[in-house]
């Protein structure tokens, strides 16, 4: 058993340390917020973070015509998509899975599941993103597939 004066002793040397860990922790969170570059750092992260999860233009999208490449696309993305919905990032979350459902092939099925699973904020951002989705496999689709473009003098 402790005696009563070692006991005050680490108590209030547990007390004194707590403290200079507290100041330490204040000190250093001042030092670095007055910091001249750690707000433009800060809003250079955020728009990173945010060009990143929303921007679906630099997706690699998988050949169209090869079955097993767009599987294999569409288990990586809901696969994604729940992990990233799991962590609480939605936004991240519910892109993965819209790019699923854009290269699914019975979206109507995948949707229902969806509409069953999601909570209904995150079922109505994954709709809102289906249009941007379709548009960005369109353009991707018709990139690699066209070949040579045909312009107006070349039907002259």
């Amino acid at each position: 058993m402790m005696k009563p004066k070692l006991l005050a002793q680490f108590s209030s040397c547990t007390g004194v340390a707590g403290a200079l860990f507290v100041g330490y922790c204040i000190y250093f969170d001042k030092k670095r917020r007055n910091d001249p570059d750690f707000k433009k750092r800060l809003r250079e992260k955020r728009r990173k973070g945010r060009k990143g999860a929303s921007s679906s233009a630099n997706v690699k999208w998988p050949d169209l015509k090869d079955q097993e490449a767009v599987q294999k696309f569409f288990l990586s993305q809901v696969q994604l998509g729940e992990e990233l919905l799991s962590m609480g990032e939605v936004e991240s979350g519910v892109a993965h899975l819209s790019r699923a459902v854009a290269v699914c092939g019975q979206p109507q099925q995948l949707l229902q599941v969806l509409q069953q699973t999601l909570p209904p904020q995150a079922f109505q951002m994954l709709l809102a993103q289906l249009p941007a989705v379709g548009k960005s496999i369109m353009e991707a689709a018709g990139d690699s597939s066209e070949g040579p473009k045909i312009t107006e003098d070349d039907l002259e």
